[in-house]
Formats: C-alpha cells, structure tokens, sequence
C-alpha cells in the first residue's frame, strides 16, 4: 500500500541541522471578513481548503531550518534558530543552547553537522491559519534507520516555518495516513471520532502519570515504565523527589493531528512537568552543569527543575474502551530551575 502524500524530497537535503519526526492537528481559523467601500464583502482565502506548501517549498523549510540549526549548534547561540522553532521543540532547544553557552562559551567543540536525507513530507489540507505539514526523513544521528519527524507550523504569509514537534520513532511506527483528493486529512482539536479527543490529550496524560489508573493509555516506556522509574527515584535515601504534570496546549503547543487509514489519528502533543528534589537535613540535592546554568536562586536544600516534553500518539478511533492511546515518542529537556 503507498504512503499516503508522503512525498520525497527533489534530492536528499544533508545539511546541518536536527532530526525531525511526523504527526499534526489545529483548530480552524476564524475568517477574515474585508468590507470595502461599496458595503461588499470579501472573503480573503480562510474558507479554501489550501495545501501547506508544495513539495518544493517544504524541501526548503527543511533545509532551512538544518541550516540554522546547525549553525546554533556549532556556536552555542540561541538566536541562529530562534526563528525556525517554536513550541515545545522550540523551549527546548533554547534552553538548551542557552545552557551550552555557559557550560562551552568557546562553542561546541563536538559539533558534527546534522545530516537529513531521504525526506518524505505529509502535506494536510486545511483552511485558515496556522498551517503545517509533516517532514519525516532520515538522519546522521542516533541508531540507523530511525526516522525524525519533524512538525513545521506557519501562523500567516509572512511568517517563517518553524518546527513546532520533533520525535523519532522506528519505521514500522511511521502510520499510513488517509487521504483526500491527494492530500493528508488533519483532525480537528476537538474531534469525537477518536478515543481521546487531540485537546484531551494533555490532561489526561498528565492525570495518568499522577494516579496510573488505567485507561485510555497503554503501557509502554512513556506510560507505565515512566511511571516507574519516577516512582523509584522518589525512593532514594536522603532524597525526596515529587513530579507535578500539567497540559501545555496554548499557540504553537497546540496539539497536531492527522488521520490515518485505520480510522485513527497519530497526534503531537505538549506537556510540562515540575520536578521537585529535597535533600535530608544538612545537604543539597546535585544539580548537572546544564541545569546549573539554567539556575536561578540558591539551592540550599531544595531544586525544582522544570522539563517541557513533547509527545506522538497513535490514537484508536471512538468507541476504543481501553488502551486507545499509544505514545510512540518522547522528547524533553530542562527549560529552567529554581533553587531553594
């Protein structure tokens, strides 16, 4: 069976950069009504189902954000891509370059150019703004045929893209995705025909690792393993660890979704957890240099680190009792800490 609109780059895009992941979903954007001056009304395009881009196009968003990506990597500055992420790719990798410039001020002297090839891209139709699309390629990083999916958000016509998502999963977790008339199908935010509905996501994810009852999420290593590896770092002698969750689902954290032929949905959602450590009487929790640099406050007993994550789902179509919800993915990082 082919791939639905999953399309291959003109040539292999080996650039600098990041390995991106695949997924999308966003709400439909209220329409712009122009009155001119005869009273008449125009209507300026945010009815027309419209692709994201062309092939072309996304090839280039592609390149593009490998480039400044690699550039920021090599010298440790935020600011050489701090326009070609957002959301919860974008707080992470800020952060983490923010921290890198004060651990390595001299630059990365690691630093290999990330290589992307063999780029595939989902290009859904839809009204309004935002729009995206789904870049899925191979990468010079990590284990060998692993595929980052890489989510591109575009809030108007005169905005850059901007990578919103990127997980990596194996090729057999890559979907089939559905089709019409040439083109991905995107699911809106609030959609019934799915187990857990892409807004739901966030919570009930967050509800999941507080009380583990089980539900909608099957086990796996972002559900029940994370579970407890948590629950045995609470545990260390003369070191109290607690975890606050909480749905991060606002602009570009908005969760992303595309139908797939099954009748299901793979959906990118964000979190943000709090992670709370407390030493025993007379001495301070360890703190890795990267999250040092991230400090703010004195740790005198007590450092709260705060992580952003963000997910991939494969979401079973309604009427699923049980374990409609597998998180194929996850990536988080430390975007600040305060000590105390």
């Amino acid at each position: 069976m082919r791939r639905l609109r999953l399309r291959r780059a003109p040539r292999p895009l080996e650039r600098p950069a990041a390995r991106p992941a695949r997924f999308l979903a966003a709400t439909a954007a209220a329409t712009v009504l122009a009155l001119t001056a005869s009273g008449c009304v125009t209507v300026h395009g945010e009815l027309a189902l419209l692709p994201p881009a062309t092939e072309a196009e996304a090839a280039r968003a592609l390149a593009d954000f490998t480039n400044a990506y690699n550039r920021a990597d090599k010298a440790h500055d935020p600011a050489l891509d701090a326009g070609r992420v957002t959301g919860p790719l974008g707080e992470i990798n800020q952060a983490g370059l923010r921290a890198r410039a004060v651990t390595d001020p001299g630059g990365n002297p690691d630093h290999k150019p990330l290589e992307l090839s063999d780029a595939r891209f989902v290009l859904p139709r839809k009204a309004g703004w935002p729009r995206w699309f789904l870049a899925d390629a191979d990468s010079n990083r990590g284990a060998a045929e692993r595929r980052w999916l890489l989510v591109f958000v575009r809030n108007g016509p005169e905005q850059l893209w901007e990578v919103a998502h990127l997980v990596v999963l194996d090729p057999a977790e890559v979907p089939e995705f559905a089709e019409e008339e040439g083109y991905a199908v995107p699911v809106a935010a609030d959609t019934g025909t799915l187990a857990v509905a892409p807004e739901d996501l966030g919570e009930q994810y967050a509800s999941f690792l507080k009380d583990g009852k089980p539900g909608q999420f099957g086990a796996g290593p972002h559900t029940t393993l994370w579970r407890e590896q948590r629950q045995k770092a609470a545990k260390r002698p003369g070191l109290a660890t607690q975890y606050l969750d909480r749905a991060t689902d606002q602009g570009d954290f908005a969760p992303l979704g595309l139908r797939t032929k099954d009748g299901g949905a793979l959906v990118f959602f964000a979190t943000r957890f709090f992670e709370r450590q407390t030493a025993a009487p007379g001495y301070r929790p360890k703190v890795a240099p990267g999250v040092k640099a991230l400090l703010t406050g004195e740790i005198k007993n007590t450092v709260t680190k705060e992580w952003v994550s963000s997910q991939a789902a494969l979401v079973k179509p309604a009427g699923t009792d049980r374990d409609g919800v597998s998180v194929k993915g996850r990536l988080q990082g430390v975007v600040g800490a305060e000590g105390s």
